[in-house]
């Protein structure tokens, strides 16, 4: 039996796991490779502290990117 499966770890992981090079932060889920890194072996508090702050995070990220795909990407814009 699994350590992990009698208790199971909050994660805001959603696998979509790409580091954005300007920030540091996960695109998928907001967290930094040593927040991702050392989760299992963060407190539940610090994890929720971690967790509160992503949402923040995660918006900056998608107001500082423009899309690159559709009429846009094809013609070059």
């Amino acid at each position: 039996m699994n350590a992990l499966t009698s208790q199971e770890i909050e994660t805001p992981c959603i696998k979509v796991c790409v580091i954005d090079p300007d920030t540091g932060f996960c695109v998928g889920c907001g967290r930094t490779r040593g927040e991702i890194g050392s989760w299992l072996g963060l407190t539940p508090a610090e994890r929720r502290e971690i967790i509160s702050a992503l949402p923040e995070r995660v918006s900056t990220l998608t107001l500082r990117k423009r899309r690159k795909g559709g009429r846009r990407g094809r013609l070059g814009l």
